[in-house]
């Protein structure tokens, strides 16, 4: 893919759109399709599902066994898009996560258009309304 087609606002929608479909069919094969072979991904929640100090797991093979454990973790899990932030070669998904979380993504595109490196971001609980004075 051309670098103009990896960060335009009609990429980062439909990625952004097709990658919470994903998920939320909870269908894996469908989910890991958007990842490279050699991704990297690093999130708060490595540690917690696959033990260890680790945060950051290399390779899909590993990224198949973390994402098997967090559909398995959390059954009801349903991901609502809130916004997409457009990059260059990459974006931002900002998502309602699992257990009234937010979360944000932060993606990074190889040249076939597949993620290679991954920072995920997560509110530590569900955030509290503003209120106005």
């Amino acid at each position: 893919m051309s670098t103009s087609t990896l960060t335009g606002p009609k990429f980062s929608a439909a990625f952004g759109t097709g990658w919470i479909e994903a998920w939320n069919s909870r269908e894996l094969e469908r989910i890991l399709k958007h990842y490279a072979r050699d991704v990297e991904f690093t999130s708060p929640f490595v540690s917690q599902l696959l033990g260890g100090d680790e945060n950051t797991i290399r390779g899909i093979a590993m990224l198949r066994v973390y994402f098997h454990r967090a559909l398995n973790a959390y059954p009801d899990l349903h991901f609502k898009l809130r916004r997409v932030y457009t990059g260059n070669r990459s974006l931002v998904i900002e998502y309602h996560s699992v257990a009234g979380r937010l979360a944000a993504e932060t993606m990074e595109f190889n040249d076939s258009g597949l993620i290679m490196r991954v920072n995920a971001h997560y509110t530590a609980a569900k955030p509290k309304p503003v209120r106005r004075r």
